[in-house]
């Protein structure tokens, strides 16, 4: 499977989205942390606080490797790696409506499936009224959700390399709203397997590397 921007909005922090939600709702079980270790110039008018799941990724800034290795297939992940996965096993606890799925964080960025629950004919009735506008943002929606993480990273990762006001992430986020269980277990399954996919994967700096003196 190939995960790819034109499958997916991009969005940027300060502005708007859009996306199809998702509709079936057997598979939000409960986040089990044992369980599930493991691209949005975003959809316009779209309500990212309505119930649905998302497929994100979040690359850090120049795609630098600040969060660990892969090694034998696996990430092994550093001091700044952990508070990354620190960070968001902590984001249902400051969302009650956002349940957390497969994820994994590599080595210069993180795939991650958050589920939004919630009364799903409530959120319709209002759907624009929900869109988040630059400094206002809108409670349990997806935007507030992946900036206060990200923030919550960049803070405690800056502490520790004793700098201060320096971007870690790159300032987009890339997600697709997933349609139904199948393209969700998909996702899953990409996510599983994308440290063993490392050596191909389009963020490794040294496959560009590669290529370019090819």
């Amino acid at each position: 499977m190939r995960v790819c921007p034109d499958a997916m909005s991009v969005h940027t922090d300060e502005g708007a989205h859009t996306g199809v939600p998702l509709q079936h709702e057997p598979f939000l079980t409960k986040y089990n942390p044992d369980i599930h270790h493991r691209h949005s110039i975003r959809l316009r008018d779209y309500d990212y606080s309505q119930a649905g799941a998302y497929f994100l990724t979040i690359c850090t800034k120049d795609r630098e490797c600040l969060f660990g290795e892969i090694l034998d297939g696996g990430m092994r992940l550093d001091e700044y790696g952990s508070i990354v996965q620190e960070c968001w096993d902590a984001v249902p606890k400051h969302f009650n409506d956002v349940q957390l799925d497969e994820y994994v964080v590599m080595p210069n960025h993180f795939h991650g499936i958050v589920i939004i629950a919630g009364d799903v004919g409530a959120r319709h009735a209002v759907p624009l009224r929900m869109v988040e506008q630059f400094g206002k943002p809108v409670p349990n929606s997806l935007p507030t959700v992946i900036r206060s993480f990200k923030s919550a990273v960049t803070k405690k990762t800056n502490v520790i390399r004793g700098i201060h006001g320096i971007p870690l992430w790159q300032r987009n986020y890339y997600e697709h709203v997933m349609r139904n269980e199948e393209e969700l277990n998909g996702f899953r399954e990409y996510i599983h397997n994308n440290p063993m996919q490392w050596e191909m994967d389009e963020e490794n700096p040294e496959r560009n590397e590669r290529e370019e003196g090819a």
